[in-house]
């Protein structure tokens, strides 16, 4: 039996002296109101009302009973406004990647605040942050996805050092293909490709595979996408000229560097904003709180572009040698 739900039942019928206001009241049928009455008086043992008159008159029992009910009945509404008020007041773990922009993170914490929701922000991995919303230890996430299927796409390309640039290095603005990548013959430069760093962001399974099978297709060795130690020491070594950068534009910008998007978008970051699922079920996503996380990858609302050209990679390939 919901004791709640049964009480508050009783206690309408008495304001109301009526089991159809009472029902109206409650916004329930009758006939529901008058089983829930009935099992409170099995309940209790006792005839909570006298239903022999044309008017329903509470019975003594009844009235013995009333001031308890009420204080039940307030007293777990000021539990549900007590739960409320703490989860208003809790401070709201939001996971994010380690590249985000600290400015655009600075306006989560900002519009936090102006929406009454203390939050506070942690860096971690693809894979931390999807079992934080399992574990109840993040409230929001930036979650990976594919990028075809995400609700937002965040663009890769390839960071390079500023002019003076190595011939390898792409240039800043213009789509960069894979197998632009390899060196032309008879440019009298080395036979080995600068190589590309990808950071933790990047180094998911699925993500890894795509960029292994496109450098395939692009006639390009496995080796040459290696995994950076650290962010700063990407940065360093992308600065200095001796490779490049597998990172967002905003990114790449922040530190100075170039960046040239990659022309295949399936190379590019997928990303959902999800929520922490909880005994209620999922909880939503403030519109507000989706788009500043959104600005803080650089990611955009997911659309699809329809009437792209495929370019022939065979006459790409042939023109490079």
């Amino acid at each position: 039996m919901d004791l709640l739900a049964h009480l508050a039942a009783y206690v309408a019928v008495v304001d109301e002296a009526s089991f159809s206001r009472a029902a109206d009241r409650l916004g329930i049928a009758q006939p529901l109101l008058s089983r829930r009455v009935k099992t409170l008086e099995e309940h209790f043992g006792g005839l909570l009302f006298d239903r022999s008159r044309r008017q329903v008159t509470t019975t003594e029992f009844g009235l013995s009973l009333l001031p308890y009910a009420r204080d039940v009945l307030d007293s777990a509404q000021r539990l549900r406004q007590a739960a409320r008020a703490s989860w208003r007041s809790a401070v709201r773990a939001v996971g994010v990647p380690a590249d985000c922009d600290p400015a655009a993170l600075a306006r989560v914490l900002r519009a936090g605040t102006e929406h009454g929701t203390t939050v506070a922000v942690r860096e971690l991995p693809p894979e931390e942050r999807v079992t934080g919303l399992a574990d109840g230890s993040l409230a929001y996430a930036l979650v990976r996805g594919e990028p075809e299927n995400a609700g937002l796409r965040a663009p890769l390309g390839l960071a390079s050092a500023p002019p003076p640039r190595t011939e390898s290095a792409p240039v800043a603005g213009r789509p960069v293909h894979l197998e632009d990548l390899r060196p032309r013959r008879g440019s009298g430069t080395s036979r080995h490709a600068v190589p590309v760093l990808t950071l933790a962001e990047d180094r998911l399974p699925g993500a890894q595979d795509r960029l292994a099978r496109a450098a395939a297709r692009a006639g390009l060795p496995e080796s040459l996408f290696r995994p950076a130690a650290s962010t700063a020491a990407a940065l360093a070594e992308t600065l200095a000229g001796r490779a490049l950068l597998l990172c967002t534009e905003p990114f790449a910008t922040r530190h100075g560097a170039l960046w040239a998007p990659l022309y295949d978008q399936a190379l590019h970051r997928g990303y959902d904003v999800r929520a922490a699922r909880r005994q209620q079920g999922a909880t939503p996503v403030p519109g507000w709180l989706a788009g500043a996380l959104a600005a803080s990858v650089g990611a955009v609302p997911h659309t699809r572009v329809a009437g792209t050209a495929a370019e022939d990679s065979r006459t790409r390939l042939a023109a490079l040698g």
